[in-house]
């Protein structure tokens, strides 16, 4: 019987990868021990340098490509090696998709513990770059130079981008025109160790007629030289429409603080679903892909199957852009959203867009919505579209005794999607089918909409 190998911090082997977690490390198994690798995708060969052991796995480093995967490609960003914001663009693009598929199936079948759930291939981009409407550049000093730009992955080291490839591209500009106006009226880049300087964010919002809202976030209620920023960025971005001072006094991790001050143009940027408009303010989620958004939102209003006679509960409904579609089908609907300023949006969204027939209510979906089921409100169908934690366990419950006709879950997480689906199913609910969408091309996730059934017994 052969002996196991035994691994030591410092050993250098050669591996193959078989697969690529969802953090997009290459997955190697050493005698059946688990190594995960930064820069490789499945189908590579390489030399690497095991630099952390636990007892369930380990972690390497490359130290030399041996064989290239039929599947790597090089990747059109050249800050992809450094910058955190994409983690499989060395990844051909088909390839992505199908690794996102194999990603939802097997958490399903980890938690569900079944191979016969219809899960479709995954919904991608004709052309997967320049497609995010809202990105973040965190501001520093790198070496006494001012960095604009993206984290390194797993830091809070700056990569300094003059463009950034799934960004609209008035971003680089803008990216580029204040970084030279930082440096032309000494602007000083908030520094997180010391707690000094001004300019801690930039964020960028766009819509789909390509206006811009452009965020400053600020460490102070201040700004020098407001009138020549404004008059140098309206020069070279014409497209900018919206100017928000944001303060964010507070220390912790947090990109926007609660003070916005609308320093050039209008307080909110108009976009569009169907023929929905919508309120954007600097606050409002939003999905970021608006082309797969169009995709996701269908699917999901398809697996409702609404008519005049339905009535509809959206559960973590944010600034309502599902509620209002499914209300111009639909009988009724109740959104529901923890986030003050979603809801007050949501509101302003149904008076603007002529719409009647919805409700809106603030507060914790889990607090929420099994008070008005006590109450006797219920529904013939619900939709969910929690954040990466999934559903909270009294909302599943409450769906379960509430008994609608369908549920269909929305979600970024497939790992916590395939332990509600468990709940629902041993609830009586049936998985018709899944469909995965790319809403993040070049990044890990993958966003997926469920429809499920509610069996009946007898």
């Amino acid at each position: 019987m052969q002996e196991k190998l035994e691994i030591r911090i410092n050993d250098v082997v050669e591996v193959e990868i078989v697969d690529i977690n969802h953090r997009g490390q290459g997955v190697a198994r050493i005698d059946g021990y688990v190594v995960f690798v930064d820069d490789l995708i499945m189908g590579d060969e390489a030399k690497i340098r095991i630099i952390e052991k636990k007892k369930k796995y380990g972690v390497g480093k490359l130290v030399e490509l041996l064989k290239k995967s039929e599947y790597r490609t090089e990747p059109e960003c050249k800050y992809f090696w450094e910058c955190g914001g994409c983690q499989i663009m060395h990844m051909d693009y088909k390839k992505q998709l199908e690794y996102k598929k194999s990603r939802v199936e097997s958490e399903i079948r980890k938690a569900i513990g079944v191979n016969d759930i219809k899960i479709n291939d995954t919904l991608g981009m004709e052309n997967p770059f320049r497609y995010r409407n809202k990105g973040a550049f965190p501001v520093a000093r790198d070496k006494g130079d001012i960095a604009i730009g993206a984290y390194k992955m797993g830091t809070h080291d700056i990569v300094d981008l003059d463009k950034c490839l799934i960004q609209h591209d008035a971003a680089d500009r803008i990216v580029n025109a204040f970084r030279n106006l930082m440096d032309l009226l000494s602007l000083e880049p908030y520094d997180e160790r010391t707690h000094k300087g001004l300019i801690k964010h930039l964020m960028i919002r766009s819509n789909k007629k390509n206006e811009i809202m452009l965020i400053i976030v600020t460490s102070k209620n201040k700004l020098p030289n407001k009138s020549e920023i404004i008059g140098k960025l309206l020069e070279e971005v014409p497209e900018i429409k919206s100017i928000v001072l944001n303060v964010n006094e507070r220390q912790p991790n947090v990109i926007l603080g609660n003070k916005n001050k609308v320093i050039y143009g209008k307080p909110v940027l108009k976009d569009w679903i169907y023929d929905l408009e919508f309120s954007i303010s600097p606050h409002s989620f939003f999905q970021v892909n608006p082309f797969q958004t169009d995709v996701l939102y269908s699917k999901a209003l398809e697996y409702a199957e609404l008519d005049e006679n339905k009535v509809v509960y959206d559960i973590y409904c944010g600034i309502g852009t599902i509620s209002l579609a499914a209300a111009k089908k639909s009988k009724h609907v109740y959104g529901i959203e923890i986030v003050k300023a979603a809801i007050d949006d949501a509101k302003k969204n149904a008076v603007e867009n002529k719409i009647d027939n919805v409700d809106f209510y603030c507060g914790k979906a889990e607090d929420v919505f099994p008070k008005l089921h006590n109450q006797g409100i219920d529904a013939d169908i619900v939709i969910v579209d929690p954040p990466r934690k999934g559903c909270e366990k009294s909302v599943i419950e409450t769906i379960i005794k509430m008994k609608p006709e369908k549920v269909v879950y929305v979600s970024c997480n497939p790992a916590t999607l395939a332990r509600d689906l468990k709940f629902l199913g041993d609830g009586g609910y049936e998985i018709v089918e899944i469909q995965p969408v790319d809403m993040f091309p070049h990044g890990t996730h993958v966003e997926c909409v469920v429809k499920l059934v509610r069996k009946i017994k007898g």
